[in-house]
């Protein structure tokens, strides 16, 4: 069994004064039948989705991670309903959202944080991140655009998603010569795809001190064991994450057999084991955004920050996933 009662150490989003647990939880699945991105999941009631963000808080996360395009704000719009349902003071949770560059220039910035402030209301945006280093704007021009949204008092800091090492760095220093600091960036991340690891990214985010937030930190939920044990399941999900799966089934079956051992000490799950090891690893610089569309998922995400690895079972973990960096 788990412990009981477990202090749950919070961690600053890069050099702010903004505290999160290490697993916050992912809302994509909010947008459940809505857009591009909803169609990959069931649609979900409002009720169900407020189980969802209660299983969560009564498991000790404290943040949520939506965007503007997911649902085309019926993420953004869903959290908030069920944050107030569950009777949740703004200021009491942290909420990070995301700004869409696709065909927009940095100009659209300002012109569209009406809208999320809209859909999150009353709840404040404390971590706003460009989604996507594509944009018809440089990284600078970006920057200079949310920082003015800092300055402005529309959000409290600052992010960016997919970036990589060169591009990250332009952000953060853009944000310096304003006299802000680069909150974060969120990159997929997970045991079974490292490449942050290979590719600089991890390195220049810690030599920033900017965090990694990791997304499809269960490698589209390859790192659960369901599949290696009943491979029939992969019938079950969307033909993008299965194509996913599929191509990593084989290799990675020794890397969850081994965290299936590891997690018969803590009486954790192959998926806790996977996520532990990322908020682990690499000190306090990664934390990570499991989604879920039921509320065991998110139990068992919780659940994740209630041990901790020891040294060794960290570096079993690592050997045995170092074909995926």
């Amino acid at each position: 069994m788990l412990k009981d009662l477990f202090t749950i150490n919070k961690r600053f989003l890069g050099k702010t004064d903004i505290a999160v647990t290490p697993i916050g939880l992912g809302v994509m699945q909010m947008s459940g039948g809505a857009g591009f991105f909803g169609r990959a999941f069931p649609v979900l009631s409002q009720a169900e989705k407020t189980e969802l963000v209660k299983a969560a808080l009564e498991g000790g996360i404290n943040w949520f991670d939506t965007a503007e395009v997911y649902g085309f704000g019926l993420s953004e719009r869903s959290l908030a309903q069920a944050l107030q349902t569950l009777d949740k003071k703004p200021g009491e949770v942290v909420i990070a959202t995301k700004w869409w560059p696709m065909f927009r220039t940095a100009r659209n910035i300002p012109r569209s944080i009406g809208i999320r402030l809209q859909n999150l209301h009353p709840y404040p945006i404390d971590l706003y991140y460009i989604h996507q280093p594509f944009s018809f704007s440089s990284p600078e021009a970006e920057m200079n655009a949310m920082a003015a949204l800092v300055e402005g008092g529309k959000i409290r800091s600052i992010g960016v998603s997919n970036f990589n090492a060169k591009r990250m760095r332009r952000a953060y220093q853009a944000l310096a010569e304003r006299g802000l600091k680069l909150a974060a960036n969120q990159v997929e991340y997970s045991l079974v795809h490292r490449q942050i690891e290979s590719d600089g990214t991890l390195e220049t985010a810690q030599e920033l001190g900017v965090t990694i937030v990791a997304y499809t930190p269960l490698g589209y939920g390859l790192l659960t064991g369901v599949f290696h044990k009943d491979p029939s399941r992969l019938k079950e999900k969307n033909p993008f994450f299965r194509r996913g799966i599929e191509r990593r089934l084989e290799a990675s079956r020794n890397l969850v057999e081994t965290m299936e051992a590891i997690g018969q000490r803590y009486g954790a799950t192959p998926g806790q084991v996977a996520l532990n090891w990322l908020i682990n690893r690499h000190g306090d610089s990664v934390v990570a955004i499991p989604g879920a569309t039921k509320v065991s998922q998110v139990q068992q995400a919780a659940g994740t920050m209630q041990f901790t690895l020891d040294a060794g079972e960290l570096e079993e973990i690592d050997r045995l996933s170092q074909q995926f960096r």
